[in-house]
């Protein structure tokens, strides 16, 4: 199925992506900023974080990994746009990914900024869970899905990577769907687009023709959409409708969290649909081929863009949830699947 192409616009950010440097920082609009900012040891190499200025406030969307490096390349950026990271009055993250939201917790305490999530967006752990009781369940989790025990210390949770997820800000704000991020001078409504994380949500500045899409609409890569225990029922239902909320035009900017700038939502959209559209079908003729007993069955059958057998350590764990998740959504539409996929114990903390 030839499916239109999408319009480049950020050229610089492409060039540095195919040559795996760091992008430049940019002035996309009169008070508008794209800033990079390092993800190190990760294949993503960057988070693109946008910087609004408006009347007396200063609004940073997704500030990025938390590390050194990364707040002396925010911190330059913010030089290069005529400000200082104490003129920050604000920060949004378009979901509690570590990528996305790691930097909040340092630059509310080094600026007073206050930190604000969609208002349906869950923190993945909280600082009272206890870390055996979770780490054991993800264990269980995984198990269930059918990750034989060899593979399970390397794609289960671990207590590092628990006190990590647990250190992650609390939001200050909740944003709901609709309404304007609080801060003068600017125009920015919230879109809540799940599927990607619980609450992720995007961000609309009509004034200067700009989509902020987070990792939900990304020009290159489909995001990765994942079952999580615990967690929404049918997260790539949830997708399929939030990519129906935000492809609501085709000429606006859209500036996401990594890669590089386009236009073409729609178009965009439509691949994206279309690619998860595909996946749920190999998953079927998976199943028609193969008899499967377990998520982990079908994933280890399915194409994956290096193969099956160079996915280690997140990398499988994202998979396997990934397989999990179409497993559900077919389930959904009367499919008979005879493979175990527990159901969410409860919603996540807040």
């Amino acid at each position: 199925m030839n499916l239109p192409p999408i319009t480049l616009t950020g050229h610089a950010q492409k060039e540095a992506w195919r040559n795996r440097v760091l992008p430049p920082v940019e002035r996309l609009a009169t008070e508008v900023w794209s800033i990079p900012v390092p993800f190190p040891d990760n294949p993503m190499r960057y988070t693109l974080s946008y910087l609004l200025l408006g009347d007396g406030d200063a609004v940073l969307i997704d500030p990025g990994w938390d590390s050194d490096v990364g707040i002396e390349h925010l911190a330059a950026g913010v030089r290069q746009a005529g400000l200082g990271l104490p003129d920050l009055t604000g920060i949004v993250a378009t979901h509690y990914h570590s990528d996305h939201l790691g930097m909040a917790a340092r630059l509310r305490t080094a600026t007073g900024a206050w930190v604000a999530l969609g208002d349906r967006e869950v923190r993945r752990l909280t600082a009272g869970e206890d870390p055996d009781v979770v780490l054991n369940n993800d264990l269980e989790e995984l198990t269930l899905w059918g990750v034989p025990a060899d593979r399970l210390p390397e794609a289960a949770l671990d207590h590092a990577h628990f006190t990590h997820l647990q250190n992650l800000a609390d939001p200050d704000l909740r944003l709901t769907d609709g309404s304007l991020v609080p801060a003068k001078g600017l125009d920015l409504r919230v879109v809540m687009t799940p599927g990607h994380s619980p609450g992720h949500i995007c961000l609309v500045d009509e004034p200067h023709g700009l989509i902020f899409s987070g990792d939900h609409v990304l020009p290159r890569i489909s995001p990765h959409i994942a079952l999580e225990v615990p967690g929404p029922e049918n997260p790539l239902a949830d997708y399929y409708h939030s990519l129906d909320l935000i492809g609501f035009e085709d000429e606006m900017e859209i500036c996401p969290a990594h890669e590089y700038r386009f236009r073409g939502m729609q178009r965009r959209v439509a691949q994206l649909i279309h690619h998860n559209r595909e996946r749920s079908a190999e998953v079927l003729r998976v199943l028609e081929a193969h008899r499967p007993e377990s998520v982990w069955d079908i994933a280890r059958h399915l194409t994956w863009s290096r193969g099956w057998e160079s996915l280690q350590a997140f990398s499988l764990r994202l998979a396997v949830s990934e397989t999990a998740s179409h497993v559900v959504y077919l389930r959904s539409q009367g499919h008979a699947i005879d493979v175990p996929v527990t159901e969410p114990r409860t919603a996540m903390s807040q």
